[in-house]
């Protein structure tokens, strides 16, 4: 939604917004009402607060960043919301029955300053931590490149025996398996099932390789 719609609004609440006037001689009030915008987007921004204080009562903004409360000529109005800068502004003694007005808010940008984190508090405890650390010896160094080397890694790892989670994991899976084949034949039958098995069968009969000779060469 853009700046002329947003006019336009404020134009329907002007006209149709009654002007309210208490009896003579006495202060008149004043219908406040407007839109509040992101200054950088142009976007309205909901839940923003609209104070007055000697009033001790406010109004916050609708999800289209409308908002509309009474108010009294010279009352000091406060326009605030996280992430934004705090707003003041004064109505006006002169004023119609109704006064709209457009507030675009600047974001609050706070530099913090930088923070340097340390392990230690103090200096002197840092230097004096540094001198106090011992290097590891020769021989200390010589068992770490020891102990780190690739084919002892993979020979300790290839001896460990399967733990909990794995012996589950095959389980499962033999569970699974025998499952899905509780219907099918048993594996020694598939062969006499397949039909090029029953024709290299036939055909080591016609060459003649399943005679006694023969077979009896083979087995030796």
């Amino acid at each position: 939604m853009n700046i002329k719609k947003y006019i336009f609004l404020l134009l329907i609440s002007f006209l149709t917004t009654p002007t309210i006037i208490l009896a003579q001689g006495e202060n008149q009030f004043i219908v406040l009402s407007g839109i509040v915008l992101d200054g950088t987007t142009s976007e309205p921004v909901p839940g923003v607060h609209v104070y007055i204080p000697s009033a001790g009562r406010g109004e916050a903004t609708d999800y289209s960043g409308y908002f509309s409360i009474p108010t009294l000529p010279g009352d000091s109005i406060v326009v605030s919301a996280i992430g934004y800068t705090e707003q003041h502004f004064i109505i006006p003694e002169r004023s119609p029955g109704v006064f709209s007005i457009v507030i675009e808010l600047k974001e609050d940008i706070t530099q913090l300053p930088i923070v340097e984190i340390f392990p230690y508090p103090t200096e002197e405890l840092f230097k004096e931590a540094v001198l106090a650390v011992r290097l590891p010896d020769d021989a200390l160094m010589q068992a770490l490149r020891d102990n780190l080397n690739s084919k002892m890694i993979w020979s300790a790892a290839s001896k460990v025996p399967m733990d909990g989670s794995m012996n589950h994991l095959y389980y499962t899976r033999q569970q699974f398996y025998n499952i899905s084949t509780q219907n099918m034949p048993p594996a020694s039958m598939l062969s006499l099932l397949n039909p090029f098995a029953w024709a290299n069968f036939f055909k080591s009969i016609k060459n003649g390789d399943l005679k006694k000779g023969s077979w009896d060469e083979k087995r030796k």
